[in-house]
């Protein structure tokens, strides 16, 4: 078990025993923001509940907990089975911590009367004592950011009104392209999210779902009422400056998902032009391009019949990423089985035109650097297809 968390887990525990066991009354409750850092999981940000108690004790409720070196952590995680915990921690250590990684933290007073503060404390005792403070985490969904919302809203027994707002610089419609936009500086991080994420996360959005994301929902409750017109939440004040930490830099143009695919698709143009030319297939070329699809069509294929996020299937790179491309990787070595590879690239060709209809449609967006992989994909295929009236004519 990785130490840091073994030592939050420990901390976490021993504190929700004295939260349920001592008589108490939560005096203040505000809303923790945190900006972004710079591991992949952190760029969005990350929302806590503090409270504070009659008895001086000030305590975080942070849903954002997770052991990275839990056995077969990376296999659950693809898999879906993706569970965070809620922890108990003191305010200093949670403020430490992001002190420590030079991260910004601000904070907003949730105007909460005393019933409504103990029907939040009564909550988070119930999901202590009778529940179960692990849950299954979800991306979009059910995470950091919707959680202590929801923990709210049921504690003052509304919805939470939210503004129609982000925390990004340009507009979005979809979770991709909230993603695409909070991951600007990470080009390989959403090459791989918009690999594996299906159509589900392509759909329009309404404003509230926007709050997936704990930097765009800290300013979505900005101007929230109760039915009474009064205020939900305060200000935002800062507690610590960013001072270091963050995302990191732009990825150069060179190491770009982007560039390197346009690279490929140049060489494949190369490769195929020469084919044409002297009627003859450079096979050392497909058995490579070929069996990365094939790879990336096994993983496909784990992400949409064995996993259980919600957000993987359906998804149409399949058309284009699958099993089958192992065919176009060795067969083509096996003399009689190159009719077969012949067949099988036809409806390859076909499937890559329907993909590119579904994106044309919007069925499901495609990252850039996905164009010059599947275009090389069809040139492959057209010079496979006219081989057969090379092989004709000898």
């Amino acid at each position: 078990m990785n130490r840091k968390f073994a030592i939050v887990l420990l901390v976490s525990l021993f504190l929700s025993t004295a939260f349920t066991s001592v008589a108490q009354t939560v005096e203040r409750v505000s809303l923790l923001t945190c900006g972004p850092g710079s591991d992949i999981y952190e760029l969005e940000g990350h929302t806590a509940l503090r409270l504070q108690f009659n008895d001086n004790r000030d305590l975080t409720v942070n849903w954002g907990t997770f052991d990275f070196n839990s056995p077969n952590f990376i296999y659950r995680f693809v898999k879906g089975e993706t569970d965070y915990r809620m922890a108990i921690l003191p305010f200093d250590n949670f403020i430490q911590q992001y002190k420590a990684e030079g991260r910004r933290v601000t904070e907003r007073v949730i105007y909460l009367d005393s019933v409504q503060r103990q029907r939040l404390l009564e909550l988070i005792d119930s999901t202590l004592t009778k529940g179960s403070p692990v849950y299954r985490y979800n991306y979009v969904k059910d995470n950091c950011a919707t959680r202590p919302l929801d923990y709210i809203s049921k504690a003052i027994g509304q919805p939470i009104p939210l503004k129609e707002v982000t925390a990004l610089s340009r507009p979005t419609q979809t979770f991709r392209e909230d993603m695409t936009a909070f991951h600007e500086n990470y080009p390989w991080y959403q090459f791989g999210i918009d690999l594996a994420l299906g159509s589900g996360i392509d759909y329009k959005l309404v404003p509230e779902e926007h709050k997936f994301a704990p930097l765009s929902m800290d300013l979505m409750v900005e101007g929230s009422r109760f039915k009474d017109g009064s205020p939900i939440f305060g200000e935002s004040h800062e507690l610590l400056p960013q001072n270091g930490g963050g995302p990191e830099g732009p990825t150069p143009l060179p190491l770009s998902p982007g560039f390197v695919c346009w690279i490929f698709l140049a060489f494949t143009i190369i490769i195929s032009n020469r084919d044409m030319m002297r009627k003859k297939i450079s096979r050392w070329f497909d058995c490579f391009y070929y069996t990365l699809c094939g790879i990336g069509g096994l993983l496909l294929t784990f992400l949409i019949f064995i996993s259980v996020h919600e957000a993987t299937s359906p998804n149409w790179l399949y058309l284009w990423l699958n099993p089958l491309c192992f065919i176009g990787a060795y067969c083509i070595w096996i003399k009689k089985c190159l009719s077969t590879v012949i067949w099988w690239q036809i409806v390859n060709f076909v499937f890559l035109i329907a993909l590119v209809v579904l994106a044309l449609t919007g069925v499901q967006s495609l990252n850039d650097a996905f164009i010059p992989l599947i275009a090389s994909d069809a040139m492959r295929s057209i010079v496979w297809i006219q081989s057969a009236k090379w092989t004709k004519r000898k």
